[in-house]
């Protein structure tokens, strides 16, 4: 039996060394859009079928530092999945291992979940944004582990919260004890700059029964939890002349000259009759300022069955996933850690639950526009659930947003971040639009020189071998260029005035990327 074991605080497991810099050689892959799975004709949002370490890598040139929100929903690693580590690392030793079915009675079933997580945790870190948060869902099987790996990759100062949601309200009859919760925990790629959104109060909660001219309110109690000295003093009802102090065990919620301020703002009560201990009038006005305190248990967002509810609604009744999330419990993620305009990310995706909460909330939020990424690896899954799902979901209630269904292609630079030297027109071009507009093109509306035209801008590449590539007057001209443009070649004779005069930008050939 193999030993998994902490020392001094890291967190040590069977093939660590071999995926510790697993990521960087994994080359860069293009993105290439099918269009018969997409829906609209062009799309921020994007749906990619591939292994989610080489699509992370894909979407690295394009995205990194830019994410604002991530939420996964990994593998528990039950032991009843049948999920195999298929990543090619370098060791042929702990590939052999690795690449073994992992079932409920391998003593190394934590190592190979860690192995997979580590390098994906690695790039998920890179593409988000220095305000960005991670949030990821997990069970009792391996939250223990899943924990100290998170402050190992993004630093224990960077915890947020371990949010825990109660999935089930039934107890499940066959068995002692029943599993009502799992876990959800919340990183910040930089505490420093952390700020989750306030969420919405509940607004049935406010009246105004005196016709209070500063509007609905609600009776808070004015006491709160633990002994605190200086916040023990009497409170004299001005109309019965009842003297109260705060019930054992607690204190009143501030100062005393606070509180003589709030008496003569009409501001505590002392219950409808008059004769009850104080309580403090907050009005909605302030509430909705504030927000409402976010408390790690959440029993608010939904079930695990409502969550299958959902989808099958969408396939006719039919139970095509296990498990999936409610949208609901999404939806809470979303409005907690990303804006209006965030790109949002799910590289576990699924059944295409984050897609369906991101499309809903914008619809329900004025001036959202918010993006997804999903990513799904499993060929049976990605295509005709995750796809599936958001496509129904847009039709069904009229969304207008679509999606680009993308596959990973072959790698058009290597781990290096080399242009492969057999890339083809149409690969460099596909690359430079994406780049460009943050949408794919189908290759085959490629007509060299001409890559495509997106909001009024029209994008050429000049292209026949590396580094023979040059734009002068004479090749200029054939172009025929009419409105904005953006040429890329690798020099240009052409004065910049003149270029800046006809509504044309150059930019040279990207050769090569930056390496995180």
């Amino acid at each position: 039996m193999v030993e998994f074991f902490l020392t001094m605080a890291t967190l040590n497991w069977i093939g660590k060394e071999a995926v510790a810099n697993h990521d960087k050689e994994v080359p860069f892959k293009l993105l290439e859009k099918v269009p018969s799975a997409s829906v609209g004709k062009e799309s921020k949002n994007l749906v990619i079928h591939g292994d989610n370490l080489e699509a992370l890598k894909a979407l690295m040139p394009f995205y990194q530092g830019k994410i604002k929100c991530i939420y996964i929903d990994p593998p528990y690693n039950t032991g009843n999945e049948g999920w195999v580590y298929n990543d090619k690392v370098n060791s042929p030793k702990i590939r052999e291992w690795l690449s073994q079915v992992v079932k409920s009675d391998d003593l190394t079933k934590h190592d190979k979940w860690l192995c997979m997580m580590q390098p994906r945790l690695k790039l998920l870190k890179e593409l988000l944004s220095d305000d960005g948060f991670i949030f990821v869902s997990i069970d009792d099987h391996e939250q223990q582990y899943l924990s100290h790996l998170m402050n190992e990759m993004f630093g224990e100062g960077n915890f947020v919260a371990n949010f825990i949601w109660n999935h089930r309200k039934s107890s499940q009859n066959d068995i002692d004890i029943s599993l009502s919760h799992n876990y959800t925990f919340c990183y910040a790629r930089n505490r420093s700059k952390f700020k989750l959104n306030p969420l919405e109060i509940d607004g049935s909660k406010f009246s105004n029964p005196d016709n209070d001219p500063r509007g609905d309110w609600v009776a808070d109690p004015m006491d709160a939890p633990a002994i605190r000295e200086n916040l023990m003093y009497p409170i004299t009802n001005p109309k019965t002349k009842k003297v109260y102090l705060p019930p054992p065990g607690r204190h009143w919620r501030f100062s005393k000259e606070k509180f003589e301020q709030a008496i003569k703002d009409n501001r505590i009560l002392f219950g409808k009759t008059g004769n009850s201990k104080p309580q403090y009038k907050r009005f909605k006005s302030e509430a909705v300022l504030k927000g409402t305190n976010v408390f790690t248990i959440w029993d608010d967002v939904g079930t695990a069955t409502e969550g299958t509810q959902e989808l099958m609604d969408l396939f006719d009744g039919k139970k095509v996933f296990d498990t999936p999330k409610p949208t609901s419990f999404i939806k809470k993620i979303l409005k907690l850690a990303s804006g209006k305009d965030s790109i949002i990310l799910d590289s576990f995706a699924g059944s295409g639950t984050t897609a369906h909460a991101i499309l809903s909330l914008n619809s329900e939020e004025k001036g959202s526009n918010r993006k997804f990424i999903l990513v799904e690896m499993e060929d049976k899954v990605a295509r005709d659930i995750t796809a599936a799902r958001v496509e129904r979901v847009i039709k069904k209630y009229n969304f207008e947003d679509g999606f680009e269904y993308c596959e990973l292609a072959k790698p058009l630079f290597d781990k290096a971040g080399q242009i492969n030297e057999s890339c083809s027109y149409e690969e460099l071009a596909s690359y430079i639009y994406f780049t460009e507009t943050q949408t794919n093109i189908d290759k085959k509306a490629i007509k060299n020189p001409f890559i495509g035209e997106s909001h009024g801008i029209s994008y050429y590449l000049v292209y026949t071998g590396k580094g023979k590539n040059e734009i002068n007057r004479s090749s200029l001209s054939k172009l025929k260029i009419v409105g904005q443009a953006v040429i890329y070649a690798d020099r240009c004779l052409v004065d910049e005035d003149e270029l800046k005069e006809k509504g044309i930008t150059f930019k040279q050939i990207p050769y090569e990327i930056k390496i995180y």
